[in-house]
């Protein structure tokens, strides 16, 4: 029996453009208006609710509720809102001249603070292809009239200051809300593009401020212990940190693409080991971490072979850890092996290994004697 299709949803962008055509229909007809519909840049078009509707002769303003579908994130369910005013806000409007639009972000609306990203800095964090989505809607309304109008929207998410408290903004340089994003209009139900278009944002980030190395972490916890350990190292920015989470085969590709002089790859033990074995996606679903793998490779090095009978007793890649009591030559074999995955990935990037402790200390670091 096959799996029943699952739902996709709506970018920020495209609920954007929804409120801001709605508001601009009300302002022009000044009738109340439920729904609409909206050319999206994947080929089709899609019909938003709009509630909150508000309107006078000079302003009007409504909001959509985003739906990310079956795959929700942090900005699921938030309303996204469009303010709209004109100059004159009904026909026949300005005679002459041409018709202009301003979008600005408004409250729950990030800035943009570093470089690297898709809009410059200073700017409001509305993405180039939301930004041409915007316009447009509100284009489609005004132009069914002879005359030029200037127009003037602000795109606002009542709660996106604290909604963005739960994403990378602030490290990528987004300070004071939400982004308004997508490229396609959809949201497709596939969690990993959403780590993807993170890591490859946050590698453009690094580069832009200057970072030659960057820092991948499988997770928050090794990500820590790597900031500490680098801090007092190398003194690297916190930009230099990407998280990839399970994606590494993906976040090594896009430092080679993208021109990263060094790489350090950060984990703990477990995912490390996964690594090694040539995982290039190392979440549980798609790899099976094999001890018996580690097993061969302790038995047949003369430093580690002592250890190979300790891989019997082990019920987890930690457990094996504990009981060779992270036995140095242990972790530089690890290590080596991650080494070289790393660099039958991407031949010719400098690549070292950070090995994080379960205990928040660095246990071992492959560029120097630390560790």
């Amino acid at each position: 029996m096959s799996k029943p299709a699952r739902r996709h949803g709506y970018t920020t962008g495209a609920c954007a453009a929804a409120a801001a055509q709605g508001a601009a229909r009300m302002l022009v007809t000044q009738r109340r208006v439920e729904t609409v519909a909206v050319a999206l840049p994947a080929g089709f078009s899609a019909t938003f609710a709009l509630h909150g509707q508000r309107f006078d002769a000079v302003f009007a303003a409504c909001y959509v509720i985003k739906d990310a579908g079956d795959d929700p994130d942090v900005t699921h369910g938030c309303e996204v809102w469009a303010e709209v005013m004109a100059n004159p806000p009904q026909p026949p409007f300005v005679k002459g001249g041409s018709s202009s639009v301003e979008i600005v972000g408004g409250v729950g609306i990030g800035r943009v603070t570093k470089p690297g990203l898709a809009v410059a800095v200073g700017a409001w964090a509305i993405n180039p292809v939301p930004r041409r989505m915007i316009t447009e809607a509100l284009q489609e309304v005004f132009s069914r009239h002879p005359s030029p109008v200037s127009c003037h929207c602000t795109i606002s998410i009542p709660d996106g200051e604290e909604r963005a408290k739960r994403t990378l903004n602030a490290r990528l340089g987004i300070v004071g809300g939400l982004s308004i994003l997508g490229t396609s209009g959809v949201v497709k139900p596939i969690s990993t593009r959403a780590w993807t278009d993170t890591i490859d944002t946050a590698v453009d980030v690094a580069l832009a401020c200057g970072s030659s190395t960057i820092v991948l972490s499988t997770g928050r916890t090794s990500e820590v212990v790597a900031q500490r350990y680098f801090a007092s190292a190398e003194g690297l920015p916190e930009e230099a940190f990407v998280m990839m989470g399970d994606h590494v085969g993906y976040a090594l590709r896009v430092c080679a693409a993208k021109g990263v002089a060094q790489v350090v790859l950060a984990g703990q033990f477990a995912k490390l080991l996964k690594i090694a074995c040539g995982h290039e996606q190392t979440h549980v679903a798609a790899s099976e971490l094999d001890l018996q793998i580690l097993g061969g490779w302790l038995q047949h090095d003369p430093r580690t072979a002592r250890l190979a009978p300790l891989v019997a007793g082990a019920n987890t890649a930690r457990h094996l850890l504990e009981l060779a009591a992270a036995d140095r030559a242990l972790l530089e074999l690890v290590a080596g092996k991650v080494k070289a995955f790393a660099a039958g990935v991407v031949p010719g990037l400098a690549v070292q290994v950070l090995l994080a402790g379960y205990d928040g200390q660095v246990l071992y670091f492959s560029g120097s004697g630390r560790g």
